[in-house]
């Protein structure tokens, strides 16, 4: 049975692609361990089919934390007997580098993101910098990797000459469906980061007749409560903060409409597809977001959601408005919806995971 480790920077509660990711995989016959970090805030981790280890540290946040997290990290490795060990994005992505080098193994990175690439890092020239350096040093050395999108995958081969695979961040398939939610709501699920487009989504509520239930936190968190009081919106927006799946689940039944409207600025959002796309899908709703490559990509095949060219707040709010008055359209791009989800979904993407890990073992 081949040992497999997996690192991350969180604390590993609401990380759904990796718990697909490390379930599927021991399903398939692997010891899987996933490596993230221990919070004062940490909620009690659930029982899975994989081992999880949290680990404990000083500092929360910061060129501090990742110091520290790092070398605790390394240690941890240092110790353990495995085949193989897995970098999730740049965070984590040094000590896998130099753990596979000591200990002979293979080394594979798995890109979430473009790190590089996020808004809240080229916004910091010094931060952004530092983590180029990373990638440059890190990245053409890790022959074996995987990312979230085609187009950050061809954005990698562009910088780096590396060949990795698009393992999109799907849901796994659940056969229910929930009848059209009585209340027209409008709901938005992730993370609450710089980049986000809530700057334009905010001040859109205005001009829309619906409430807008916002299910994350990050970053941006701070300045979204003053845009909510700036705009007098506190009767149209609500926060509900970090949820579990499950949580998340059944609150995506009661809405309405999905949406995200990432920004250009940063090629991450311009390039990614984050699960949030797939969520909406799943849950049969129809969904408002921008007219970016891979959204364009998919849409163009299955029709699940109203693209806008850009971001201005009242091209979101005539959107949204469109959808929300238009039945004929919205029922259209409902079953398109669950049609879409026979195809995009988990049981289908983790056949791609579980070949290449086959793959990396039989070279």
């Amino acid at each position: 049975m081949k040992r497999l480790f997996f690192t991350v920077t969180n604390d590993l509660t609401y990380d759904q692609r990796m718990h697909r990711i490390c379930g599927s995989l021991s399903a398939a016959g692997y010891d899987v361990t996933l490596i993230g970090r221990k919070r004062k805030s940490s909620l009690p981790l659930q029982e899975k089919k994989f081992r999880q280890h949290r680990i404990p540290c000083w500092f929360d946040k910061g060129k501090r934390f990742y110091l520290e997290y790092n070398i605790r990290l390394f240690f941890y490795l240092l110790r353990k007997r495995m085949d193989a060990v897995c970098a999730i994005d740049l965070d984590t992505i040094l000590p896998c580098l130099y753990i596979s080098k000591l200990k002979k193994i293979p080394r594979v990175y798995d890109a979430h993101e473009l790190f590089t690439e996020l808004k809240e890092v080229i916004s910091r020239p010094y931060v952004h910098q530092f983590w180029l350096g990373v990638e440059q040093k890190a990245v053409p050395k890790f022959k074996w990797g995987y990312t979230v999108s085609e187009s950050i995958a061809e954005e990698f081969h562009r910088r780096y000459n590396v060949e990795y695979r698009a393992i999109r961040n799907v849901p796994v398939l659940q056969m229910d469906v929930s009848p059209v939610a009585t209340e027209k709501t409008i709901v938005y699920v992730g993370a609450v980061n710089e980049a986000r487009g809530f700057e334009y989504l905010i001040p859109a509520m205005q001009w829309i007749n619906a409430k807008l239930l916002i299910c994350g936190d990050g970053n941006f968190m701070g300045k979204l409560k003053v845009l909510i009081s700036e705009f007098n919106l506190e009767n149209k927006v609500e926060l509900f903060g970090m949820l579990a799946p499950e949580r998340l689940r059944e609150m995506a039944k009661t809405t309405y409409i999905g949406v995200a409207v990432p920004e250009k600025e940063g090629l991450n959002q311009y390039l990614a597809l984050p699960n949030k796309f797939f969520d909406y899908i799943h849950a049969g709703l129809p969904q408002v977001t921008v007219d970016y490559p891979e959204y364009r990509k998919l849409n163009k095949k299955w029709e699940v959601a109203v693209l806008i060219s850009d971001l201005a707040p009242k091209r979101i709010a005539a959107a949204l408005n469109n959808l929300l008055d238009d039945t004929v359209l919205y029922e259209r791009l409902r079953q398109n919806c669950l049609k879409a989800r026979e195809s995009l979904n988990w049981q289908e993407e983790e056949k791609k995971l579980i070949a290449f890990y086959q793959t990396l073992f039989d070279a």
